[in-house]
């Protein structure tokens, strides 16, 4: 097991770190960046079904996905939707509640973000537009990594179950830029051992690091919030990305940071036409 670790290694820092190729004069194009991430995907991993790269690790690997199966009989993440709904209805001290700062009283509305806001320039992630509201009733930003943020996303994300992802990208130089700086960030190498995002979730999908199956890239951002059974608990996406920086010894950035939102922003355009399949279960 040591040897083929150190070999999957070996096959990372070796392979190219470029995304999968749009034609040239498209290289700006976002529309063409996702038929050809889409295309490199589909035909690469050709048995898996389109819809079925939202289960992640249990997309690429058959013995996992039985256990995965018997697993989710009983949902190691329950216990965070039924306190997210809890949550979610509970009134502020001043007598409004979540579901006054977002459209259609924040039910079925996940696959609507993240998104670009026109006033402001910058990407609004359902985390960060939680604790925005919050802020603007009186109350206190809760921690972006787990616990009642990821009670909240996890209730959230369950009442858009089935939803296809919808990400716009409008013609605004400030969106453009936001998104290329999301997949500059994807692709680019960091941390002592030099790898990218890319480097496990788009040439690796399917292979183990150690015990870990490597999942696809192409709707890795449906099932979040998730339950990770290294972290023996709930986590949201701010957690995905800080646990990834630490585990290829980068420095992680603070979570929502413009690079961390502009990413999830890239990766969720990307999953446009797949369904919501959060809150979900890892190993």
């Amino acid at each position: 097991m040591r040897r083929l670790y150190s070999i999957l290694i070996a096959m990372m820092l070796l392979a190219p770190a470029h995304p999968p190729r749009a034609a040239a004069d498209d290289a700006v194009n976002p529309d063409a960046d996702f038929k050809a991430f889409r295309d490199y995907f589909t035909k690469t991993f050709a048995k898996v079904p389109l819809d079925d790269f939202v289960n992640g690790p249990y997309s690429m690997d058959a013995e996992l996905r039985k256990q995965w199966q018997a697993i989710d009989d009983f949902p190691p993440y329950d216990f965070a939707v039924e306190r997210g709904k809890e949550m979610f209805a509970t009134p502020f001290k001043n007598g409004k509640t979540y579901g006054d700062c977002f459209a259609n009283k924040g039910i079925g509305i996940r696959q609507n973000y993240p998104y670009f806001d026109d006033n402001s320039g910058e990407i609004i992630t359902l985390e960060l537009a939680l604790n925005r509201c919050r802020e603007a009733n009186g109350e206190a930003p809760y921690s972006y990594v787990k616990d009642e943020m990821a009670s909240l996303t996890a209730y959230m994300a369950f009442t858009s179950r089935g939803k296809l992802f919808d990400i716009k990208i409008p013609n605004d130089p400030r969106a453009r830029a936001a998104y290329e700086n999301g997949k500059r960030y994807f692709y680019t190498r960091r941390g002592q051992l030099n790898f990218s995002c890319a480097s496990c979730h788009v040439q690796n999908p399917g292979n183990h690091i150690r015990t870990e199956v490597l999942a696809p890239a192409l709707g890795i951002v449906a099932g979040m919030p998730i339950y990770r059974s290294e972290w023996n608990g709930m986590g949201t996406m701010s957690r995905r990305l800080v646990t990834c920086n630490s585990q290829t010894r980068a420095v992680p950035l603070t979570p929502q940071d413009e690079d961390y939102r502009d990413v999830e922003y890239y990766l969720t355009f990307m999953a446009n036409g797949l369904p919501v399949s959060g809150p979900a279960a890892r190993p």
